[in-house]
């Protein structure tokens, strides 16, 4: 099958809205991701089918849960979750951060090859990054515990802003042991067609 009709089949098990043509930048970075991984390494997801449901629908699956217009994906590796979400929402604008030099080369090629216009991308350590203009959310992916994600980050939300991590299951000793500048708001299970393993989106905002 197709890697387009086996997203397509994917995409019917969910309330998510894309259009043809988002399924297609879809299915071209998969296989952009695939091409690079032989010579970079970026990622220990080999088979393109695999990337589709470990990499872009368990990207996807957040989309209707960010909130705001200014989101960064800290530590986002080869562009994961920022590439597929900012593919789904051409009205906000990602910032994709890494302090990998390859990764940000992948990510820059995709950029241009999916013609993207809401996706920057920085090479720098998350505690050195300082922008000016702060974020509504924080978003990461596998990039660390919870309280390593929040004391990393916690200088980049804007004043209404909030932290969303991206977890296989509720981390409750996480939660339990935030520090007291920090509140859980909730976690919100998600649903990843063909994914046999559980995931939630952690929402934390500084007090």
């Amino acid at each position: 099958m197709s890697l387009l009709n086996e997203l397509q089949i994917m995409l019917l098990k969910t309330d998510l809205d894309v259009t043809k043509n988002q399924q297609n930048q879809l299915v071209e970075l998969v296989e952009l991701l695939n091409k690079w991984n032989k010579a970079y390494n970026l990622t220990s997801v080999r088979d393109p089918h695999d990337m589709l449901v470990k990499h872009i629908m368990d990207s996807i699956v957040v989309s209707p849960h960010l909130q705001g217009q200014r989101l960064i994906d800290v530590g986002t590796g080869p562009g994961l979750p920022g590439l597929p979400l900012a593919i789904l929402n051409p009205d906000k604008q990602f910032v994709l951060l890494d302090s990998l030099g390859k990764r940000l080369r992948f990510i820059r090629q995709a950029v241009l090859a999916l013609g993207l216009k809401n996706v920057e991308f920085v090479q720098s350590r998350v505690e050195e990054y300082n922008p000016e203009q702060k974020f509504d959310v924080v978003l990461s992916r596998a990039f660390a515990s919870l309280q390593d994600m929040l004391f990393w980050c916690k200088h980049l939300p804007n004043e209404h802003g909030h932290f969303l991590a991206l977890k296989g299951q509720f981390p409750a000793l996480e939660v339990a042991e935030l520090d007291k500048e920090f509140e859980f708001i909730d976690s919100i299970p998600l649903q990843v067609p063909n994914l046999e393993a559980e995931r939630c989106l952690v929402k934390v905002k500084r007090i």
